[in-house]
């Protein structure tokens, strides 16, 4: 009797569920255009057209010019969260840890030599095309920090 009971719960609650996902999957149509304002010509109520002001001889604030900074101030404000003007050192490292994640293999949030060191000599394998563990400054130059691409527009 208590199964019989039970599931007939269980059936209504999953019932109304369905029913919840069902009307809250609704949606107002985008292409929809607003009602037009003569159709709320003869309707109390009705918004007033809004007022024009007559602006002919005004000549309104000039708008802000815009500063070129230097790139190392753009290096500075990116380091520097709290935008109070100093960097402190949370802030200086708190950018570093995407890097700290990938050097650290195990997840323990502590890098041990071999881990730091196993991300360095994979770096230098590559980096040695011809494989005599010299590099010279051309293979050297490969090391070199890839500068992110940016996009072509600001979209």
């Amino acid at each position: 009797m208590n199964r019989i009971v039970l599931g007939a719960v269980a059936a209504l609650l999953f019932v109304a569920a369905g029913l919840f996902w069902w009307q809250g999957r609704a949606e107002i149509d985008p292409g929809a255009p607003p009602p037009a304002p003569e159709d709320f010509a003869d309707v109390k109520g009705a918004p007033e057209p809004l007022p024009s002001a007559d602006i002919a001889g005004r000549v309104g604030p000039a708008p802000p010019e815009a500063t070129e900074i230097t790139r190392e101030q753009r290096r500075f404000w990116r380091y520097d969260r709290d935008r109070d003007g100093r960097v402190t050192r949370n802030e200086m490292l708190s950018t570093r840890t995407p890097a700290f994640r990938k050097l650290d293999r195990d997840g323990n949030d502590l890098l041990t030599f071999e881990e730091w060191a196993g991300a360095t000599v994979a770096k230098f394998d590559s980096a040695d095309r011809d494989r005599d563990r010299e590099l010279t400054p051309a293979e050297f130059a490969t090391t070199k920090p890839k500068k992110p691409v940016s996009p072509k527009c600001r979209c």
